[in-house]
């Protein structure tokens, strides 16, 4: 039975990162440099934001750039009712991906920037119009022509994968079909 850190209001490092229960976050995390992930690796990022939709977590979008990662998510509560916090979320997707990625490509050494850059979305923002704006950032960093062609990409109501109520899935990448039921 996992037990959720305390989630804090918020907390600093180099940059102020703020938390409301029951708020969906947008989080931005670039990798270290703006280091360009290989495609192969896409995958795995994918994977890692995926690991605790519906456990820490419940995921409403996810696009994964060549150097950053932007995600929709709504922290959840654990069995004893504590929120997980930002902090802990964030170091096991990064941590996880960054492990996974090194052993893959046989490298060593920081992969993601030590900072994210997040903000809560305010009760009048449009989550679903949130995650239509990240999956047509391929296509407005000109990636493709279309987002039916950029692979790294989901959004809540996307194929349910295995054991996962709701998770999304980069097997349909059709953004605005798939996020027809989020408001």
């Amino acid at each position: 039975m996992k037990t959720a850190k305390p989630a804090k209001d918020a907390y600093r490092r180099n940059l102020p990162h703020l938390q409301k229960e029951g708020k969906p976050i947008f989080v931005t995390f670039p990798t270290r440099n703006r280091w360009i992930l290989p495609e192969p690796v896409r995958d795995l990022v994918i994977k890692h934001c995926l690991h605790d939709h519906g456990i820490k977590i419940y995921l409403h979008g996810v696009v994964v750039m060549p150097d950053h990662v932007h995600m929709i998510f709504t922290p959840l509560k654990d069995e004893q009712g504590g929120t997980y916090g930002l902090a802990e979320i964030m170091k096991g997707i990064k941590g996880s991906s960054s492990h996974s990625i090194n052993k893959t490509l046989g490298r060593k050494g920081s992969l993601w920037q030590d900072e994210s850059f997040d903000r809560v979305l305010r009760s009048d923002e449009n989550i679903r119009a949130k995650v239509e704006y990240m999956c047509r950032n391929p296509v407005t960093k000109g990636l493709v022509s279309k987002e039916d062609d950029y692979p790294w990409y989901g959004g809540n109501g996307l194929k349910v994968l295995e054991g996962r109520e709701n998770a999304c899935s980069t097997d349909s990448p059709v953004c605005a079909e798939r996020i027809a039921t989020e408001e």
